[in-house]
């Protein structure tokens, strides 16, 4: 039973972990222009439907695990699977952006 409490709570801060150290080398380096030249460009609008379905599920499974104080197994394992996708979603765009630097 406490199995998935544990697990839910490594791979929520995990993601917050890897959240922050994505964030942290344009501001090391000092020299932002870097960035400032590249844009994402989606050819459809309806491209942009699925991560915002990603991040809001997030959001709100993990508001509902914090106020339900992770004692629901199946909120929990939601919240594993919704996280992992959503790590996996983000290291995809950081090396995609890394790669047009």
């Amino acid at each position: 039973m406490k199995v998935n409490r544990l697990v839910t709570k490594i791979v929520v801060r995990l993601f917050f972990l890897l959240l922050l150290i994505a964030l942290v080398p344009p501001f090391l380096q000092g020299d932002e222009t870097k960035l400032h030249h590249i844009y994402l460009s989606f050819h459809y609008k309806w491209e942009m439907i699925f991560p915002a379905i990603l991040i809001l599920g997030f959001i709100s499974l993990l508001s509902i695990c914090t106020i339900k104080k992770y004692k629901e197994p199946d909120l929990n394992w939601l919240l594993v699977l919704n996280t992992v996708i959503l790590i996996a979603y983000g290291i995809a765009i950081y090396i995609r952006i890394y790669q047009m630097k």
